[in-house]
């Protein structure tokens, strides 16, 4: 029986209500634990095992040297380019020396001196839109000092750097209307402006050229590769500004299998109607490029690719025929998500056998006007001797 003015009932629910509080304390307290392990699982300590985060301190002045160190620490594409910049002077500094001399080695191969001067073979690829850019000359000033060994580009590749040897590019904007342009006679690469009087300069300097080749052709039995018409290219412009003048005073070759692709491609067509029978072999390329990585060894390959498509791919699966490169860098803005081999990680690289497993490789996802000139500064030109 419950009491009159039930005060045993409001002592016993009060007592309910106390121990039921205490049990959803209990219960409280548990859930937060198991969160707060869940949320705030144990590290692992990384001390040693990791670089620390930390950019650079302008508090001691302007040293570009530390600021372009200090990108490895920076994160994001910044270490990137710093760790590209590792892979690459890891390049450059590899000799045959390094490695250890295999059962298979013949008595030359044996030799120590010969051993240091055997260094890694360096393939250099990039499109069309750096030759239009001041990329140029980074381009031009490897090629003049022979500090890499094979090129490969595209059409544009090729004629941009002898059409700026006739006439300059000029610096637009992005925004600038299409319509407007075609009616003044510019064409827009990006930013960059070409007038269409800079391709009339390069038919009336290229025309004669094609015309002697055929000759050649006729007369000698040359047979032109895409790369041979190149190299007389280079010969032709005798210009110092060109990198193709120095691939050909070099013996660098250049290799272009997209040839046709271009202003270039339309003065062959215009070409084969005012004096036609000039023929470019494709395949005695193919033959020379695979052979370019195939006959490396010894040799380590090391792979620099600025930008994706024809270049990128055209580099690769020639490593692909010696069981892929040992070095490789690619900077390009390029995503994977839709297959193209432009956006491809070098890991994909390696599923084809274009890159070692066992290969130093990075990706900068950055334009390579901003990264390349910087990857070079601490590379190729801070190890080589000052040039006046």
């Amino acid at each position: 029986m419950v009491p009159k003015g039930g005060l045993l009932c409001v002592a016993c629910f009060g007592g309910r209500k106390r121990i039921m509080g205490e049990a959803k304390d209990k219960i409280d307290d548990g859930v937060f634990a198991s969160v707060h392990s869940t949320v705030f699982k144990e590290s692992e300590s990384l001390e040693g095992k990791c670089v620390k985060i930390e950019g650079y301190d302008f508090n001691g002045g302007v040293n570009y040297q530390q600021l372009l160190s200090s990108m490895l620490t920076t994160g994001f594409q910044a270490s990137n380019l710093a760790e590209a910049i590792q892979v690459v002077n890891q390049m450059l500094d590899w000799r045959l020396a390094d490695e250890p001399i295999t059962e298979d080695c013949n008595d030359h191969e044996r030799d120590l001196d010969y051993r240091k001067s055997v260094k890694c073979k360096v393939f250099l690829g990039f499109t069309s839109n750096l030759i239009s850019s001041g990329v140029r000359d980074t381009v031009r000033y490897l090629v003049q000092h022979h500090m890499v060994d094979v090129i490969v580009t595209t059409t544009g590749g090729i004629e941009e750097d002898l059409i700026k040897c006739l006439a300059p590019t000029y610096k637009g904007d992005f925004s600038l209307p299409g319509a407007y342009l075609r009616s003044k006679g510019l064409n827009r690469i990006g930013n960059l402006l070409v007038p269409n009087d800079n391709y009339c300069r390069f038919e009336d300097w290229i025309i004669p050229i094609f015309d002697q080749m055929l000759v050649e052709q006729n007369n000698e039995n040359v047979l032109w590769t895409p790369s041979k018409l190149i190299a007389r290219l280079g010969k032709e412009i005798n210009n110092e500004s060109s990198y193709l003048y120095w691939a050909y005073k070099n013996n660098i070759p250049v290799f272009c299998p997209g040839l046709t692709d271009g202003s270039l491609g339309d003065m062959l067509y215009f070409h084969s109607f005012r004096n036609p029978g000039l023929i470019v072999d494709i395949v005695q390329d193919i033959r020379a490029m695979n052979g370019e990585a195939v006959h490396a060894s010894p040799r380590k390959t090391g792979m620099i690719i600025l930008g994706g498509g024809l270049p990128k791919h055209h580099i690769c699966n020639a490593n692909m025929m010696r069981n892929g490169a040992d070095y490789a860098v690619f900077i390009n803005t390029a995503q994977e998500y839709d297959g193209s081999d432009s956006g491809a990680r070098p890991d994909e690289a390696v599923s084809w056998g274009k890159i070692r497993g066992s290969a130093k490789t990075v990706k900068v996802h950055c334009d390579a006007t901003i990264a390349f000139p910087l990857l070079v500064a601490e590379t190729f030109a801070s190890s080589a001797k000052p040039h006046h």
